[in-house]
């Protein structure tokens, strides 16, 4: 397989006027959030309505994940979804990020910028696409199977999906937060795979980053209690290799230290009175 390397952007794509954008767009850096991560029953609804749009736009999106298409395009096909229904693409100029979602290609763990290349015939797809509607910010991303792929590409997509669930079941309230990664990493180690430590899941609602962080390894530092009403998302990276990482100099493609694959899946979730209620299913 060709290792994956930058290819060229396109120009950004325009957002209707009528779409509300969230207040980070285009400055530096977000606002800090100093709210609580425990949320209110009219947020919450809210976000029930914003992470349902954007498990339909990861689904449309990864519809036409197949070779021959770029990622571009698959920019595209996830902006005018999120456009054409009233939400903003949360990526879209968080940061300085010039997309719509971030489309991470084999190698790449995260934040893979979409621009002209081409998906090719075995590639695993990572679409990670965020809607911001009516105030709050819903969070989800999957990996994809271009053609088709080699078998241990897939298992070790199929077993990312895995731990996700399994993160998703430790979740109940009166534990800690760093249960997640705690049954996340013996999951993956079973496997041999490197779980990604330095990106994380992390709170969300009205702001895409709240400042909780949700690590996927297990992480004793990270012990904040797990309340009712709670909102973050859990997203484990897992990698064929190494846990180690470079990043390319656009500052933003995150890709294996020894080029091996790895693969992502994400949710949104709220803190019930027995566990978490998925937010981002379509």
């Amino acid at each position: 397989m060709t290792p994956v390397a930058p290819a060229t952007l396109s120009p950004r794509r325009p957002v209707p006027a009528h779409v509300v954008r969230p207040e980070y767009v285009d400055r530096d850096a977000p606002a800090p959030y100093t709210g609580p991560e425990v949320k209110d029953a009219e947020t919450i609804e809210r976000m029930r309505v914003a992470g349902r749009l954007a498990a339909q736009a990861r689904e449309e999106v990864g519809r036409h994940v197949v070779p021959g298409v770029t990622t571009d395009e698959l920019d595209r096909i996830g902006h005018e979804f999120l456009c054409d229904h009233g939400a903003y693409p949360s990526t879209l100029g968080y940061r300085g990020f010039p997309k719509s979602l971030c489309s991470s290609v084999n190698e790449v763990v995260c934040h893979g910028i979409p621009d002209s290349r081409v998906v090719e015939d075995g590639d695993i797809v990572n679409i990670d696409i965020t809607a911001f509607l009516d105030g709050v910010h819903g969070d989800t991303n999957a990996t994809f199977l271009a053609g088709d792929v080699d078998e241990e590409s897939r298992l070790l997509v199929e077993r990312t999906r895995e731990a996700l669930e399994r993160g998703i079941r430790a979740v109940k309230p009166g534990r800690r937060i760093n249960v997640i990664g705690r049954v996340i990493e013996s999951f993956a180690k079973r496997h041999g795979y490197g779980v990604v430590r330095e990106f994380t899941g992390h709170g969300i609602g009205t702001h895409f980053h709240s400042g909780l962080i949700v690590p996927h390894y297990d992480d004793p530092q990270h012990d904040d209690l797990i309340e009712v009403g709670m909102t973050f998302t859990i997203e484990p990276m897992l990698n064929l290799g190494t846990h180690e990482w470079e990043m390319w100099d656009d500052g933003w493609t995150v890709v294996t230290a020894d080029k091996r694959r790895s693969a992502q899946f994400e949710h949104t979730l709220l803190v019930t009175a027995d566990g978490a209620e998925v937010l981002t299913n379509p």
